[in-house]
């Protein structure tokens, strides 16, 4: 029979995403058929499925550790915010429309629905479900008609891991005030807890572990230590640690962290690469010199190319231009590369028509249908193999025939410029294969580039999590616990 677990934490970057991930390998690992959930992700950062769908990152690479294949049944409610109150809501794979925040909590209840069918068919699918909350169960203003959290677990009656973060400071005011702040069955669902991060002797925590079993009757399953280097993909917050050699000839890339940035794990591969300084500009921050800018996606692409305006971008790139640098825009920032971008049906913004950069002689209209494929091709010219995936409303027209920067198996892709100096395409991930990576920054300028494979360093990433997760963590007490949770339940309903 199928079962299913779920870990909650009790703050945002707790480590649910990493302690699924590794829980899901080990499970594996172990012989199970096992496959991740989340009820609900807010994410900018989202993956393709192979039946055309969108869920979340995380999922996906939750995902590659159960060794199975994405679904939009692991994901079944994704929202990707456009505005401070608003938010485009994806159900089952496909965009519904957009919803204010107030109008979203009214739907709830159906998109339970929508959840509780997925939850069902990878019951049926898998001999592990392992569910991945959001948040906190303890924000009091969201418990009602929650279905990220506790709401979930439960209308799916499945026992719950507490995990908490040891690295923030207060763990134990963390794990002992999420519990008191849930309702008596929710604290019955709680079968222990995990403390993550954790620096030092681990002797010196063993009082605080003592205090915290007896003072609310539930164990600690296990403490994770702080992992230095591990490269798991970001779930949604912009990941800025590089990884480079001093010594080297560094190829400096800039990227602006404008306030809709999507699916910034594209440059993941770039951060990794021990031949590339990356820098990740925000607000009001100074704009460094660069080899090549890359502007990234965005989920309201006519206010982001109003906020790089503002922030004086505009300007910057026209004199890295001059000064021979390269530009690369991917999905939003291709768009924002051409003379216009149109919204008639005011799909992402109020504004109907807006002037482009006028770097690339294209023109965008966003539609209301999205752009949902997986894509292999090359460069176009070359037999380099290039991979991604497509996640966009717009559709771009070129005005003369500037050659397609891509040729895929049907068509031409995206655009350069005759200079070969400005290039925009609609792939995500295209820094991922090691060839088009080493593509892509001899083009930028780098001599001699060093292959790595993102891939792999994700997949070594994912099994240093489960080995370090089965080291730390008693999995054999936790599935002792998940059945005498069981027992009791079934106990109490005599």
């Amino acid at each position: 029979m199928s079962q299913t677990i779920m870990i909650q934490g009790c703050t945002s970057d707790a480590g649910k995403s990493f302690l699924v991930t590794a829980l899901c390998r080990v499970l594996a690992d172990r012989g199970f058929r096992v496959a991740p959930f989340k009820p609900q992700n807010m994410a900018l950062n989202s993956a393709v499925t192979a039946e055309g769908g969108e869920i979340g990152r995380a999922q996906a690479v939750q995902a590659q550790a159960a060794r199975c294949a994405p679904h939009v049944d692991m994901n079944p409610i994704l929202l990707k915010p456009n505005s401070d109150i608003g938010a485009q809501v994806i159900v089952h794979g496909h965009a519904i429309g957009n919803m204010v925040a107030t109008r979203y909590h009214s739907y709830k209840p159906t998109a339970m629905q929508a959840v509780l069918e997925s939850h069902q068919r990878l019951e049926q699918q898998a001999d592990w479900v392992v569910v991945e909350g959001a948040g906190s169960p303890a924000e009091i203003n969201l418990r009602e008609n929650d279905i990220a959290n506790m709401g979930f677990a439960e209308a799916a009656d499945c026992p719950v891991i507490l995990i908490a973060d040891i690295d923030r400071g207060g763990v134990f005011a963390h794990l002992v005030g999420t519990l008191e702040l849930l309702s008596q069955s929710e604290q019955a669902r709680v079968i222990g807890f995990v403390i993550n991060r954790f620096r030092g002797d681990i002797s010196l925590l063993q009082s605080g572990v003592d205090w915290l079993e007896a003072r609310t009757g539930k164990p600690v399953l296990g403490v994770i230590p702080y992992l230095q280097g591990l490269h798991l993909e970001a779930e949604d917050a912009v990941n800025t640690q590089t990884t480079h050699a001093e010594s080297a000839e560094l190829l400096r890339v800039v990227v602006p962290v404008y306030p809709r940035i999507s699916n910034h794990t594209d440059f993941d591969a770039l951060r990794l690469h021990p031949q590339v300084d990356i820098s990740f500009i925000g607000p009001n921050q100074t704009i460094p010199p660069a080899d090549l800018v890359v502007l990234p996606g965005s989920k309201s692409v006519i206010r982001d190319l109003t906020w790089l305006r503002e922030q004086g971008w505009e300007d910057y790139l026209q004199r890295h231009l001059r000064f021979g640098g390269k530009l690369l825009g991917i999905c939003g920032g291709y768009q924002m590369l051409g003379n216009t971008i149109s919204d008639p049906e005011h799909i992402e913004s109020e504004i109907t028509d807006i002037a482009g950069l006028g770097f690339l002689t294209a023109t965008t209209v966003l539609t209301p249908n999205k752009q949902l494929v997986n894509v292999s091709g090359s460069f176009c010219g070359t037999q380099t193999p290039v991979t991604g995936y497509e996640i966009h409303c717009g559709i771009t027209h070129s005005e003369r025939e500037d050659r397609p920067f891509i040729q895929l198996a049907d068509k031409g892709e995206g655009m350069i410029d005759p200079p070969n100096q400005v290039a925009g395409s609609y792939l995500h991930g295209l820094f991922d294969h090691p060839e088009a990576l080493t593509h892509l920054l001899s083009w930028a300028g780098l001599k001699q580039v060093e292959s790595i494979d993102i891939d792999a360093i994700h997949e070594t990433s994912i099994q240093e999590a489960a080995n370090t997760l089965s080291e730390h963590m008693d999995i054999d007490q936790m599935l002792s616990h998940i059945k005498t949770w069981q027992g009791t339940k079934h106990d109490s309903c005599k």
